[in-house]
């Protein structure tokens, strides 16, 4: 690993601290235009990148909308954001759904939620057949907000229900081989972003939720913590020497290891999006950040580490969640060892 890193302390943009009536350290976060928010979770912890992108993001989709149509899916989606249900939900769901609402809400904010009926859902995912998960995850949201509309009186029935939802492909994303590894790794070289942030996926096989927060401040005696935003699990990754060059040699945030132009973490939509346009720069159309997570469970099922051993890496909870990623390095190591039974004993 060499030296260790130094990591900056210095307050992100917009924030200040202060000393609280009890004596308490604090942080608050103001902006012109935006609400004041005061920080919850610590400082150098995942869930606080999460917190500040879920603020910065809220501002700017709060801004000029204070007041509202009534019965517009406008003051429906800020009802919601108010309600006890919202509240409920983790920083980092919320910024999920967030970014969902407010897609939709661009789109057809001014449109009467009251009035809106099963049909007009159908034709709305139907616009969107060619991303099937988008639309399915869509109309999970808005069978939220219709339920919420419910409670508020507004309907006494949910037209999210009876759509069916899109049918996504087989298989999921594509499984990075070595021939894809090799051809990014020729185009992207060890002290640029897009390399670090491939070697950051494909060595410690984690999910685009939990690459988007990974920072240095993170690296612990040859270890990155990771607290998985999905399923709240901590785990502490040895940090393999391909992945200690590339830190090394990469110029970095002290929030996270991949910032964008402005030297913000990008929100986890935001980076899978800029990693598959670097994709489309070394040819690779097709693939993404969670086909090196796949890829990583591939390797590790290639040498042949049990499951318990890829769990300890990947974070997944039951056998099953690794074999639906490590089936076909299965499939190919027991038939090479079927083929060499069969080549020693009839050979």
């Amino acid at each position: 690993m060499g030296r260790p890193r130094t990591v900056s302390r210095a307050l992100p943009k917009y924030a200040s601290e202060f000393t609280d009536n009890r004596g308490k350290r604090r942080m608050r976060l103001r902006r012109t235009g935006f609400p004041t928010h005061y920080v919850v979770a610590a400082r150098d912890s995942p869930e606080f990148t999460v917190e500040y992108n879920t603020w910065l993001e809220g501002g700017k989709a709060g801004a000029g909308r204070d007041r509202h149509a009534p019965g517009t899916f406008d003051d429906l989606i800020a009802r919601f954001y108010a309600s006890k249900d919202w509240a409920e939900l983790k920083a980092s769901t919320q910024a999920t759904y967030r970014g969902e609402l407010e897609r939709f809400r661009a789109d057809y904010g001014d449109r009467r939620a009251t009035t809106i009926q099963a049909r007009h859902i159908a034709t709305l995912l139907g616009r969107m057949s060619a991303t099937p998960s988008a639309a399915n995850n869509l109309k999970k949201r808005l069978g939220q907000l219709f339920d919420h509309a419910i409670v508020l009186g507004w309907r006494t029935d949910n037209p999210a229900r009876p759509v069916k939802s899109l049918r996504t492909r087989k298989g999921g994303f594509t499984t990075w081989q070595e021939a894809q590894i090799v051809a990014f790794e020729q185009r992207f070289a060890i002290g640029t972003q897009a390399r670090l942030l491939f070697d950051l996926a494909l060595y410690t096989a984690q999910r685009r939720s939990d690459l988007a927060v990974m920072g240095p401040q993170h690296v612990e005696a040859g270890r990155i913590r990771v607290r998985q935003l999905k399923t709240d699990k901590t785990l502490l990754i040895p940090i393999h020497p391909s992945l200690a060059r590339s830190i090394a040699a990469t110029p970095t945030g002290h929030l996270a290891f991949i910032t964008s132009n402005r030297g913000a973490p990008y929100a986890k939509e935001s980076l899978g999006n800029w990693f598959r346009e670097r994709c489309d720069e070394a040819g690779l159309q097709g693939y993404s950040l969670h086909g090196l997570r796949k890829a990583a469970s591939r390797r590790m099922a290639e040498v042949g580490l049990s499951n318990q051993l890829i769990k300890a890496i990947t974070g997944h909870v039951t056998d099953s969640e690794v074999s639906r990623y490590t089936r076909d390095a299965e499939q190919q190591r027991m038939a090479d060892l079927a083929m060499a039974s069969l080549a020693s004993k009839f050979g």
